[in-house]
């Protein structure tokens, strides 16, 4: 049974300079699997490759395959429409839109699409964020940074995704918060989304994952089953150190 997204051979540069060199990997329906290491490892550019965004000249080669499709050519919104969602890391929000107003940003594809009940995700997102319907009517800008990373969660969901790509939806949250947001993610599996998630928080990512990645200078270089890797040794001293100490 074919996964329902796979990079295969995926290369990305900068100009002349590579970043990601030759990475392969796969998520199936209702899996999350996370990618984890280093800051500047290309997990990111990866990530942004795989949606179609990157930015700056940089460009993709290989095969980005989207239930066997490969959409490596594809427009964002394109990619969008066939159910592929991308929450960035900077969650690009618009501030001095209310937080319901950004919620339908995120459905408006659908919109455009004639589906008729493109709101139809908004009760469940307020189901799944309270705070958000508390919210609804609030500028997007004046939201703590857990609930703008909630609405941006929220704002993807509205185009109801297949596949959620979340880059480090944890940074710069405090402690309690990226708990919130990790439970969050993992009660998603519960609705069939699948999920591949960027992550440096390597211990929340693997506890809420199937499968993990390792990439480490726009290499693969360790995967597996994501309670193998939290106990692989090479995982535990290069990203697990703390976890490791408190054992």
């Amino acid at each position: 049974m074919a996964s329902l997204f796979e990079l295969k051979n995926l290369h990305a540069c900068y100009g002349k300079v590579e970043a990601v060199h030759g990475i392969s990997l796969s998520v199936d329906a209702g899996q999350i699997v996370s990618v984890i290491g280093p800051n500047g490892a290309g997990k990111s550019t990866a990530l942004n490759a795989a949606m179609g965004a990157l930015s700056g000249g940089a460009s993709a080669s290989g095969q980005i395959l989207y239930m066997g499709r490969d959409v490596i050519g594809m427009p964002i919104e394109e990619r969008v429409m066939m159910g592929i969602s991308l929450v960035p890391e900077k969650r690009e929000l618009f501030a001095s839109m209310s937080v319901q107003d950004n919620l339908k940003l995120g459905a408006f594809p659908r919109k455009r699409a004639g589906d008729k009940h493109f709101m139809d995700q908004l009760d469940p997102v307020y189901t799944m964020f309270p705070r958000l319907k508390e919210r609804a009517r609030q500028d997007a800008g004046t939201l703590s940074g857990g609930e703008r990373q909630m609405l941006a969660l929220g704002r993807a969901l509205m185009a109801k995704p297949r596949l959620l790509m979340l880059d480090e939806p944890s940074l710069g949250l405090a402690p309690r918060i990226v708990k919130d947001i990790f439970h969050i993610i993992s009660d998603l599996r519960a609705t069939g989304v699948a999920i591949l998630l960027i992550e440096q928080n390597a211990r929340a990512a693997l506890q809420v994952s199937d499968y993990g990645y390792v990439i480490e200078t726009g290499e693969i270089t360790i995967h597996g089953k994501a309670s193998e890797l939290a106990r692989d040794q090479r995982v535990i001293d290069a990203y697990l150190g703390l976890a490791r100490k408190a054992a």
